[in-house]
């Protein structure tokens, strides 16, 4: 497996407890290339990164990496194929026990013969890459959420990977960060020669970063291409994804009518003296 592997899905689905979330899988991630997976809560598309790197077994179909099938793949050569694989998940998924050094040096003691200063000339220049090489000394509850992103992003990074797989890397940040994060991203994809796999449901980071985009919906991939031409496309589903809009609703979303004040064990209007009536009882 030279270079940026291309990954791809042959009639999968993949679930939990032999219930599919995701069937009739036919995707491709190109080699070298951004790609972004992009969908509605609940679609399935942390459970398709999940089976691509192997933390599950698919419920039927393969899955091709760089060529090898996965599905009948030694074990030694499905570890090596994990070892070159860098993951960013939602929070970070920092050790709360160890200093951001050791979070981020953890790879490389565990699969590399590097000596320590060795490991730590690398740890330093991969926070440096993301800003926080003056944090190497801190735990990580003393870090905002942006830096926890920024170090899981570094350590992801400390094994020089082929491919990248991000899970919501935007998820929780103001749009201040989430742009940055985005640019950072990019400047990535020009340092290191992998594909990168983002799962967002973020509309502004898929217009800006994805080569190409697969949109999951109603157990299934409802569209795989590049973004001009999903922005192009008039199909009624995906354009209510990008264009944020809802179903019109005929019926009531709410039923029943407001509590009633008596059933409080405190008369909240009585001890604040609140003389506001609401609309029910003007």
């Amino acid at each position: 497996m030279n270079g940026a592997p291309s990954i791809r899905t042959q009639d999968l689905a993949v679930g939990y407890g032999g219930t599919p979330v995701v069937s009739d899988l036919n995707i491709e991630f190109p080699g070298g290339k951004l790609s972004m997976i992009v969908g509605g809560s609940g679609c399935g598309k942390s459970t398709v990164i999940k089976h691509i790197l192997q933390l599950h077994t698919p419920i039927s179909g393969k899955i091709f990496i760089g060529g090898h099938d996965t599905s009948s793949m030694p074990p030694r050569q499905a570890r090596c194929i994990r070892q070159r694989s860098g993951v960013l998940f939602q929070d970070g998924a920092l050790l709360g026990s160890l200093r951001l050094k050791d979070n981020v040096a953890l790879p490389l003691r565990e699969h590399t013969r590097l000596k320590e200063a060795q490991v730590m000339e690398i740890v330093r220049d991969r926070l440096e890459m993301v800003g926080l090489d003056h944090a190497m000394d801190l735990f990580p509850n003393e870090l905002s959420g942006g830096m926890r992103k920024r170090a899981g992003l570094a350590r992801a990074l400390v094994m020089d990977p082929r491919m990248l797989f991000c899970d919501e890397p935007t998820s929780g940040l103001d749009p201040i960060m989430s742009a940055e994060l985005d640019q950072l991203l990019l400047e990535m994809m020009r340092r290191f020669d992998m594909t990168m796999v983002v799962v967002t449901h973020d509309l502004a980071s898929m217009r800006s970063l994805a080569d190409h985009v697969v949109i999951l919906g109603e157990g299934h991939c409802l569209y795989e291409g590049s973004i001009d031409d999903l922005e192009k496309t008039q199909d009624p589903y995906l354009r209510h994804f990008l264009d944020r809009k809802t179903e019109e609703r005929d019926a009531p979303r709410l039923t029943l009518p407001p509590l009633d004040p008596s059933m409080f064990k405190d008369d909240c209007s009585a001890l604040l003296g609140d003389t506001t009536l609401r609309k029910d009882e003007r």
